[in-house]
């Protein structure tokens, strides 16, 4: 009898014993969800080997996309040059300025941040992070060459007989809708096709960006962009992310502050001639 229970109480203690340790290693296999966020973003990039970069490509000379997937660009080279630092490649993934926000703040995520043309604004740092500026930015208007002495202000533009063409769901349209209450507003859903329209006379103005305007009136004699020098609005551009990434942010910093001491920026601006204001 007393074997008996001794065999029992041994069986018992094995039992136990590799549940227990069955238990144990199931814990070590993998993180909890606390664990695997107090790694941090850039951990999670790095393990990738892919920084996913969110951009419209559809903004010259900052983002754009060509029709066989090649994305080129101001914000494209700032986006590679961050990469670089972490050690990893860029991958791009289309997004969209009416769906920029909800894109951003996605769960599970698109993409780790967003760049190419992104006004840094109170609006997106209340409910997101915005790194430092990278390339200062203002509100002005490409129009006809042969009517540049038309638009000479905001109020030449704010008229009944004016046609305003605009992209949707960014602070162009915003700025359009605010401030021209008199004006036709056209919005058109290719902002890349709007410069095009204007020259040919589709409509008169266009709502653009001192960072957007040159690039087009090198490429097309039949535009102007009469106000360049004297912009409606003062900003800058940065990039744009989740909240929570407060680790990637401070290195997408640290790549910004290097380039602007390094003349990595400056050279950036010349290529693509905008403006340096850094």
């Amino acid at each position: 009898m007393a074997d008996r229970i001794r065999t029992k109480l041994w069986m018992l203690t094995v039992v136990l014993t590799v549940c227990c340790t069955t238990v144990l290693a199931s814990c070590g296999v993998s993180d909890s969800p606390a664990q695997q966020e107090s790694k941090g973003k850039i951990a999670e990039i790095v393990e990738r080997g892919t920084l996913l970069v969110g951009t419209t490509g559809d903004y010259r000379p900052l983002s754009f996309c060509e029709p066989d997937g090649t994305y080129w660009g101001f914000g494209i080279e700032v986006a590679q040059e961050i990469a670089g630092g972490l050690g990893v490649r860029t991958e791009f993934v289309q997004t969209s300025w009416p769906t920029l926000t909800a894109d951003v703040l996605a769960v599970p995520q698109h993409f780790d941040l967003a760049i190419g043309g992104i006004t840094i604004t109170e609006t997106r740092q209340e409910t997101m992070l915005m790194s430092e500026g990278y390339l200062a930015n203002g509100k002005t208007i490409l129009c006809r060459s042969s009517e540049q002495d038309r638009f000479q202000s905001l109020e030449d533009i704010d008229k009944p007989e004016v046609r305003v063409m605009v992209n949707p769901g960014g602070l162009n349209e915003k700025f359009a809708r605010e401030k021209l209450t008199h004006a036709v507003i056209i919005v058109h859903q290719k902002n890349e096709e709007i410069p095009g329209l204007i020259a040919d006379g589709e409509a008169d103005v266009m709502i653009t960006e001192i960072t957007e305007a040159p690039y087009y009136v090198q490429t097309d004699a039949r535009l102007a962009a009469p106000l360049l020098n004297s912009p409606f609005t003062h900003g800058e551009i940065g990039v744009l992310m989740q909240k929570g990434q407060e680790d990637l942010l401070q290195a997408v910093n640290q790549t910004i502050r290097r380039m602007k001491s390094d003349g990595t920026l400056r050279r950036l601006h010349e290529k693509y001639g905008l403006v340096y204001a850094y």
